[in-house]
């Protein structure tokens, strides 16, 4: 296909479309155009595998995300298939064998007309995975190198993946000859199910290795150091190559997606790339004007008041804010001012704020004895 087309429209959703009836229309499709029921017509195959790259994305609630922000430009980076694509039509099979596997068998793979099951060896990605760490709102301004710590699943190092002992190795299935199905004929349909022997691997192992139980798979702790760069903002997502599930039997490994949080500070507030906040001055400043200086969050910054400053006025302190993550500009800081009273005054400023008073014309409250410090 020359373009691709909207997964929504692929599989007939709204883009509102909650997951139960995204899982109904895709096996309503993946039932239409199956291989068993479409035997040789590369037209229903390739609708087939359409619907399944479409649903690939739109069943998993990150890909969706990203999907709905970017497009299929979200995916470019794996060679533009949907969420990673397939390898093949038992990829398909393999990983949403279980929508639609009660109407093609119990692994929702080929009939024997259609080709083999997948075998437990056989070779596939493995899963992405998601990570969520918290920075500080300075650190946004800089970027930061973050260690994190995760587990995922890997190959048996034991047995490389195959699940049987040092020195052996799996035997094909003698029930189902290394199809990991049965078929029989029903009526118009050729009927699967999977075979009760091997489970459908279509290999049975004799001698479990001891590391992993036959499982193939075991448990790992990874412990790998991540670059947030500067500007990131809450739910930015990072994308870490081949740092996710371990693949099967040989294949890739999956990816390890880094959603960043923002830790909210006690001063600041931000907004896109600009920061914002208050700042108390001196009554005699806003009248007389003057400088300040105060801390931001990337080092000491000095705020010119200007003469007859009122409450609650924004000064701009340009460059001061965040950097852009996708440029080398970075917005601005603002403050809004506050007026600052002193708690109490002195003899001698009670006296001179009189001596204002009376000549603007201001009435004041009498002085009490013992109200003021000396």
């Amino acid at each position: 296909m020359s373009s691709k087309r909207d997964y929504y429209e692929i599989l007939m959703v709204d883009k509102s479309a909650d997951a139960d009836t995204i899982k109904k229309s895709y096996r309503k499709l993946a039932m239409q155009f199956h291989p068993d029921r479409n035997p040789g017509d590369k037209v229903s195959e390739d609708k087939f595998k359409e619907a399944a790259e479409a649903y690939e994305v739109l069943s998993n609630s990150d890909k969706r995300a990203q999907y709905d922000r970017f497009g299929h430009q979200a995916f470019q980076a794996r060679g533009g298939n949907g969420g990673g694509g397939f390898t093949d039509m038992n990829d398909i099979f393999s990983q949403f064998g279980d929508v639609f596997g009660d109407i093609f068998g119990g692994q929702g793979g080929f009939s024997q007309q259609g080709g083999r099951a997948r075998s437990k060896g056989s070779s596939r990605r493995g899963s992405d995975l998601r990570y969520v760490t918290e920075i500080e709102l300075a650190e946004v301004i800089t970027g930061k190198e973050q260690q994190i710590e995760y587990d995922t699943e890997a190959n048996c190092g034991d047995c490389n993946g195959s699940g049987a002992a040092k020195g052996s190795k799996a035997s094909t299935c003698k029930v189902c000859g290394g199809a990991g199905q049965v078929v029989r004929q029903q009526g118009f349909f050729t009927m699967a199910t999977t075979c009760h022997h091997c489970s459908g691997a279509g290999e049975v192992i004799e001698s479990p290795c001891t590391g992993c139980k036959g499982k193939g798979r075991t448990q790992v702790k990874r412990k790998i150091k991540v670059t947030i760069p500067a500007g990131v903002d809450n739910g930015t997502r990072l994308r870490v190559t081949n740092e996710g599930e371990g693949g099967y039997a040989g294949g890739p490994n999956g990816d390890l997606f880094v959603e960043i949080r923002v830790k909210e500070d006690d001063v600041f507030e931000r907004d896109g790339d600009h920061i914002f906040a208050e700042l108390d001055v001196p009554y005699v400043q806003f009248l007389l004007g003057g400088e300040v200086k105060t801390d931001a969050l990337d080092g000491e910054v000095k705020v010119e008041i200007p003469r007859g400053a009122k409450p609650s006025e924004r000064i701009k302190i340009a460059a001061r804010g965040m950097p852009s993550l996708r440029g080398s500009r970075r917005g601005d800081l603002y403050f809004s001012l506050n007026v600052e009273f002193p708690k109490k005054l002195s003899e001698e400023e009670d006296k001179l704020i009189r001596q204002l008073a009376e000549i603007s014309g201001t009435k004041v409250a009498v002085k009490k004895k013992g109200f003021f410090t000396t």
